[in-house]
């Protein structure tokens, strides 16, 4: 056999080695490598998919079932006596508020008898004078210039008794003025040219328009003349209302008398004070400000009720919502359960 022969005989040899080799390696690749997924197996996916949709659908049906509570509100009937101008009346109202209590019990129980003591006092004084030194007993007048003790006596009696009513004066200044807590319900009081607006930023933002009622209508709902109203301030008793004043014109003034209650309604600037109403009650005021003709003819209802009453009042409202209920009407609807899907195959 020649050399070229040996050479063609060993090219031969190789190349049936390479073909042998080749198959093999890419056998066992093919049975290394993941099975992608196949058109057989698509609809199970499709299945698990529309099973998931079908096992949310009733749920869906569920909440949309529940019955939305539009809430209930009958306006409360006014108490006699109570809240309200009483015949023959001739001091302070009833107060059913703390800071009212406190007011009225300063009134009572300091200032009354002060005003009593010092105005007998003075009194009793100038009859002594009128009696001892008049003309007729004393022909020759007495060159007395001053006298030492009398002049310290009425300069430190006055100066302690001052004292006195201050104390419990700036105490109750002060207690009016504290900042509303977190969490009280917030109203904001608008004085128009002449009637009241009441808007609740922590309930909707919706707003209640407040007009004196006609003698007769009130007469007929048992509320007194030219003090009720066709829409009231509506609040929730025994919690501190953060009430904010402003005047959309002229400068009005939100006084409740049985409240203790008073603060001006500026236009471009807006006040703010506590108010708590300690039990249940309608409420009656009147702008005490002068501001225009009908300034006579701007009455004040606060209904104070219980605060389940309260909601289901707020609900009655176009656009009213109620605590969580009203974050959750605010916050993103959640995103609907991802259909399961099959596990993507890993790049080759």
């Amino acid at each position: 056999m020649s050399l070229a022969d040996t050479a063609r005989s060993m090219g031969k040899a190789f190349r049936t080695l390479g073909v042998a080799a080749a198959l093999t390696f890419g056998t066992q690749a093919s049975a290394a490598a993941p099975v992608a997924p196949t058109a057989a197996a698509a609809p199970a996916v499709a299945v698990s998919s529309e099973a998931v949709s079908d096992s949310a659908a009733p749920a869906a049906d569920a909440v949309a079932a529940v019955p939305v509570d539009k809430g209930s509100y009958v306006p409360m009937k006014p108490t006699p006596g109570k809240g309200q101008p009483v015949d023959g009346g001739w001091t302070f109202q009833d107060q059913y508020s703390e800071t009212g209590e406190q007011a009225l019990w300063m009134h009572d129980y300091l200032l009354m008898p002060v005003i009593v003591v010092i105005s007998l006092l003075v009194l009793a004084l100038l009859l002594v004078v009128m009696a001892k030194f008049n003309a007729r007993k004393n022909p020759v007048a007495s060159k007395t210039s001053h006298n030492t003790l009398i002049e310290v006596v009425w300069t430190l009696v006055p100066v302690l008794i001052l004292v006195v009513i201050a104390v419990p004066s700036i105490r109750l200044l002060a207690h009016q003025y504290d900042p509303a807590p977190k969490g009280a319900v917030t109203v904001k009081v608008t004085g128009y040219q002449w009637y009241w607006g009441y808007t609740y930023p922590d309930n909707g933002g919706f707003e209640v328009i407040s007009n004196m009622l006609p003698d007769a209508d009130a007469v007929k709902n048992g509320e007194p003349a030219q003090l009720a109203v066709d829409n009231r301030m509506v609040i929730p008793a025994g919690e501190p209302i953060r009430i904010q004043t402003i005047g959309s014109d002229v400068i009005h003034a939100f006084a409740v008398p049985s409240l203790w209650f008073k603060l001006d309604a500026v236009p471009g600037r807006i006040n703010e004070k506590v108010l708590m109403v300690k039990e249940p009650g309608l409420y009656y005021g009147q702008c005490s400000e002068l501001c225009g003709a009908r300034h006579g003819f701007m009455p004040i209802a606060v209904e104070a009720l219980p605060r389940d009453k309260f909601e289901a009042w707020v609900k009655t409202q176009p656009g009213g919502t109620v605590g969580p209920a009203a974050e959750t009407a605010a916050a993103p609807a959640a995103p609907a359960p991802a259909a399961v899907a099959a596990p993507a195959a890993p790049a080759a």
